[in-house]
């Protein structure tokens, strides 16, 4: 039996999706705990916020929004959730 196209695209997007999920976490993670880890009193402001949460809170996920659209229009493919012509046939028969 021949495996379904469609569930090698299923796949594919649910492993972007996962992945864009992680790539986020070590994005906000690095930055709210790299950056934001010294002393407060040398955090250095990005407007008017201290540099890591911008970036950990508000660039970043600005950013990953973008990337989430770019993904979903270039690497998600629209798909009949039907079953296919010929197994309808043959169910039918």
């Amino acid at each position: 039996m021949k495996t379904d196209r469609r569930f090698r695209q299923a796949n594919f997007e649910a492993f972007c999706s996962v992945a864009l999920a992680v790539l986020f976490f070590v994005w906000w993670y690095g930055f709210a705990y790299g950056l934001g880890s010294g002393d407060p009193a040398q955090y250095r402001y990005v407007c008017g916020l201290p540099e890591w949460f911008f970036y950990s809170s508000v660039a970043g996920p600005a950013l990953f929004c973008v990337l989430a659209l770019l993904m979903v229009k270039f690497l998600f493919k629209n798909m009949p959730l039907d079953p296919h012509e010929k197994e309808a046939a043959n169910h039918d028969a």
